[in-house]
């Protein structure tokens, strides 16, 4: 490996360093149930928060809250996947680097 592929590849890392610090600050929501059930995801695909309105919780019908509880957190990760392959794109030049986009 010569000089200025060891440079380029350092220029790299940290504009991957940098994007991924960034796509933590980004954060989207997700509903489900009429919005009973609200998920905020950020950019790295964590779950930042989720919220349950109390008339959803019905200890006779489990299942239907699951079901809203992954609806919405199934929505959030798709939307931050394509949040974090939109930040992404210019940086990787459109290539598809696995648990980047």
């Amino acid at each position: 490996m010569n000089l200025s592929m060891l440079k380029q590849a350092q220029e790299l890392k940290a504009r991957l360093d940098k994007a991924q610090k960034e796509l933590s600050n980004i954060t989207v929501e997700a509903s489900a149930g009429r919005g009973a059930v609200k998920v905020v995801i950020n950019g790295q695909q964590k779950v930042q928060s989720i919220k349950i309105s109390p008339e959803v919780i019905d200890p006779n019908k489990p299942e239907r809250l699951e079901k809203m509880v992954l609806e919405a957190v199934s929505e959030a990760i798709n939307k931050s996947q394509k949040a974090a392959a939109k930040q992404l794109q210019g940086l990787t030049g459109g290539l598809k680097i696995p648990g980047l986009t």
